[in-house]
Order: structure tokens, then sequence, then C-alpha cells
């Protein structure tokens, strides 16, 4: 399957709740690799989360930075806090599953939503946020028709996402299994790559 057999069917539509994955020759090198979730899209342009990209701050930094102390017995020191994208990257958002509605939680779909707003972390803090969740601090966003141009110039593979891959995924793994999941073989796009 080519590239553009990959692409052509996906740009009469939206992409909301759908995943870019990275082609390796991508020019902007902060999104090597990526694997981002899209979230809005339309005439306001497109935005979503890199899911796959670990950041260097911690979740209990985050939770101290909000001076919200750490009482759930989980163990959330240990979950990844994200690199989301470059535009408001000292703002966090909590996509999560739709077993919990925060104040300003917006409905993606019929089993994923999005919280940017104080009271998801308090809740986590206490045992009492969504089962499922990942914290990305920053997002990345398009201009109108900008994105589809990215798309059609084979900058980026869209798949259609399941939550298992974007909860239980693990970060390091995203990438390659989001190019399986489509029937690419990262190794054959390299040497694709690679060729004249």
């Amino acid at each position: 399957m080519t590239k553009n057999k990959v692409n052509t069917f996906i740009l009469s539509g939206s992409l909301v709740n759908k995943c870019l994955i990275a082609l390796p020759d991508i020019s902007d090198f902060r999104f090597a690799t990526s694997v981002i979730y899209i979230f809005e899209h339309g005439k306001n342009g497109s935005t979503g989360l890199v899911i796959n990209k670990p950041c260097s701050v911690a979740f209990n930094q985050v939770l101290s930075q909000q001076g919200i102390q750490n009482k759930n017995s989980l163990n959330l020191e240990r979950t990844k806090v994200l690199w989301g994208g470059p535009v408001e990257q000292i703002r966090g958002f909590i996509l999560h599953g739709n077993d919990y509605t925060g104040f300003e939680t917006t409905k993606i779909t019929e089993k994923v939503s999005l919280t940017a707003t104080v009271d998801v972390l308090s809740d986590l803090a206490k045992g009492e946020g969504p089962k499922d969740f990942l914290l990305a601090l920053g997002k990345t966003h398009w201009d109108e028709g900008q994105l589809e141009l990215e798309i059609s110039a084979n900058l980026w593979f869209v798949m259609d996402v399941d939550d298992d891959f974007l909860f239980h995924c693990p970060a390091a793994f995203k990438w390659k299994k989001g190019l399986s999941k489509i029937g690419i073989d990262p190794l054959m796009l390299s040497l694709e790559q690679g060729s004249v």
C-alpha cells in the first residue's frame, strides 16, 4: 500500500479521534517519530496532543506546582507526563475516558474526553479521577487547511484510534505500533526513504 493510498481517503472527512503518525522525512525535528491525537478539526484549524513523547517533568511536580498534595494510593509519581506540543506548553491537557466529567470537560467521542482545568488533577490526586488518562503539557495546532496540506505532502500517516492504543500502549512503542496497525513496516519505510 502506498503512502498516498493510506492518506487520500481521510482528507474528505473529520480528523477528530484520529492519530497522525510522522513519516521519517518530516522537516520539523520536534515531531520526528511523533504520534499525535487530534481532538479538534474544523474551520478553526486542527488541534491535537503528542501522545508518545515523555518530558522531563514528573507528575508529582505538576501537582505540586498547582498546590495539590498527592493522596492517591495509585502510583501517580510513575505516571509519565508527555510533551503535547509547542503551543501553550505551560498548560496541562488531560485526555481521558468518559468515566469522568469535570467542570469543563469536552466530550470528544463516546469513549474519550478532554479536560484542561485543574479540577481533574485534584480529583486524580484524591483517587477520584478517570481510570485511563494521559497528561500532556502543551498542544499542537494547525491553521485551517494546513494539516490537510501536510498529509497530502506525505508528512503524516493517519490512523483510526482505539482505547487500548491510546491509553495502554507505552509511549516508547506507539510510533512503531501505530505504523504496524496501518500495515506499514518501519524497516520498509526507512528503505523507501533511502531509495532514489
